[in-house]
C-alpha cells in the first residue's frame, strides 16, 4: 500500500482559504485539493464547463473501482468578502487566532472539505482501506448561478459510467454547535418576476390611461391569499414572499406605464415546481381578462423539494455524530437550497458540516476544535459505512 501522510485538517483549511476563489474564480483552490488527493491515490479528473467569464472548473476524484461508492460533495467557491475594512483578520489570510480559523469559506465550506480530506488521510495512514470506493464531487459554482457546476458534473460522470451509492454533502448544517442538525431534504424554490404593462397617462384623465399598479396589486393579493399547505411530517409549510416592488415613478400626476414585482416560493414535497407555475399562469390569465394591457411572468424553478427518507445511511451519520460530539443531531429539511437538489436524482444524499453561524458574513470563522471534531465524525462515518 502507498505510504500516506496524515493531513492536518486546520492547516489544510487555512491553505484553501488563502485561495480567493470567489465564484466563479478558482484561484488555484482545486489545484491544491487535487494535489492532496492525487498523493493519496485518488484518480482525479477536471471538468470545466462554460466559456469566458462564465467558465467554471470542477473536480471528480475517486479512490477504488468497486461498489459501494461513498461520495463527499462540496464546493471550493465562496461568496465575495464584503467590506474588507470591517474584517478583523484578512478575508483570505486564513488566520488562526484564539482557537478560531478566520476567512471566507471557513464555515462554507472549505473547513468541511479539509476535514474530510484529513479524515481519509488519517485512516489510510493507519493502514485502513475502504471495502469499495470513496469519491469527491467538488464544484466551483455552488455560490453562483449553479449552471456550470454540480448538475453538469453529475451528468458528465454518469455518462462515463460512474455510479454514486450514497452522498454526504459537507454544507454547514449546524446552527449553533456541532451535532445540532443533519439535513436530509430541502424545500424547493421558485423565483418569479411579474411585469404589468399598461398605458401611461395623466391622473386627471384615467379613462385615457391603463394603470398597471392596481392590477399588479390584485395579482399579488390573489397569490398571497392562497394557503399553500400545512406542511407535513418532514417539512414546514410552504411560503410565498414578495421580495420587490418597482414602479419607478417620481411624480404624483402621472399614471405609470409599467409596474414590476418579484416573489419567491419555498415549497415542500406537497408541490411540484411545474404545478406552481401552472397555478401562477392561470391566475395571470384570469386577471388579464378585461385589462387593457399585458401581464407577463418570468417563472424559474431553481430546485424541486426532495427528501431522503430516514434509513441506515442517515442512522450511520446520526450515530457517528452522537458518539463523537455527544449530541444526537435532528434530521431537518429547513433552510435554503444546496447542490443536494441535484444529487438526490442520483443517490441518497444527506448534509452535515460545520457550524454556519458566520457563513456569508464579514468575519466568517469557525472554531478549530470544531474542524477536528468534524474530521473525527467523518472518520467514524466512513469506517462504519464500509463495515
Amino acid at each position: 500500500m502507498k505510504n500516506i501522510s496524515k493531513i492536518d485538517a486546520v492547516d489544510f483549511a487555512a491553505e484553501l482559504i488563502r485561495r480567493p476563489s470567489v465564484t466563479p474564480i478558482d484561484a488555484g483552490a482545486l489545484d491544491i485539493l487535487q494535489a492532496r488527493l492525487t498523493g493519496m491515490g485518488f484518480v482525479c479528473t477536471r471538468y470545466p464547463f462554460g466559456t469566458g467569464e462564465d467558465r467554471v472548473d470542477n473536480l471528480y476524484a475517486r479512490l477504488g473501482k468497486t461498489a459501494p461508492n461513498f461520495c463527499y460533495a462540496g464546493h471550493v467557491d465562496v461568496v465575495p468578502e464584503g467590506d474588507e475594512a470591517k474584517w478583523h483578520e484578512g478575508p483570505f489570510a486564513g488566520t488562526i487566532k484564539d482557537g478560531e480559523l478566520w476567512g471566507r469559506g471557513a464555515a462554507d465550506m472549505k473547513g468541511s472539505i479539509a476535514a474530510f480530506v484529513s479524515a481519509v488521510s488519517a485512516l489510510m495512514a493507519d493502514g485502513w482501506a475502504p471495502k469499495g470506493s470513496i469519491s469527491f464531487l467538488i464544484t466551483g459554482d455552488e455560490e453562483g448561478p449553479a449552471i456550470n457546476g454540480t448538475d453538469k458534473l453529475l451528468k458528465a460522470i454518469t455518462a462515463k459510467g460512474e455510479v454514486i451509492d450514497h452522498c454526504l454533502v459537507g454544507e454547514p448544517t449546524n446552527p449553533d454547535a456541532i451535532g445540532d442538525m443533519i439535513k436530509n431534504g430541502r424545500r424547493g424554490s421558485l423565483n418569479a418576476k411579474l411585469t404589468v404593462t399598461g398605458q401611461q397617462g395623466h391622473v386627471a384623465y384615467p379613462q385615457r390611461a391603463s394603470n398597471p399598479v392596481p392590477k399588479l396589486m390584485a395579482v399579488l393579493a390573489a397569490l398571497l391569499a392562497r394557503k399553500l399547505d400545512d406542511g407535513n411530517e418532514f417539512f414546514q409549510p410552504s411560503n410565498l414572499e414578495v421580495t420587490a416592488l418597482n414602479v419607478d415613478n417620481k411624480v404624483h400626476n402621472v399614471i405609470p406605464e409599467t409596474a414590476r414585482a418579484m416573489f419567491n416560493i419555498r415549497f415542500n414535497t406537497e408541490h411540484k415546481g411545474d404545478e406552481l407555475k401552472a397555478w401562477i399562469n392561470e391566475l395571470i390569465v384570469e386577471h388579464a381578462d378585461g385589462f387593457d394591457g399585458r401581464i407577463e411572468a418570468d417563472l424559474r424553478v431553481t430546485g424541486e423539494a426532495f427528501l431522503t427518507e430516514p434509513s441506515s445511511f442517515t442512522e450511520i451519520m446520526q450515530d457517528a455524530v452522537e458518539e463523537i460530539s455527544g449530541r444526537r443531531p435532528e434530521l431537518s429539511t429547513s433552510g435554503g437550497t444546496s447542490d443536494a437538489r441535484y444529487i438526490t436524482h442520483y443517490a441518497p444524499v444527506a448534509e452535515f458540516g460545520l457550524v454556519g453561524a458566520t457563513m456569508h458574513q464579514v468575519n466568517e470563522r469557525v472554531a478549530t476544535a470544531d474542524i477536528e471534531t468534524l474530521r473525527d465524525i467523518f472518520k467514524l462515518i466512513l469506517t462504519t459505512y464500509f463495515k
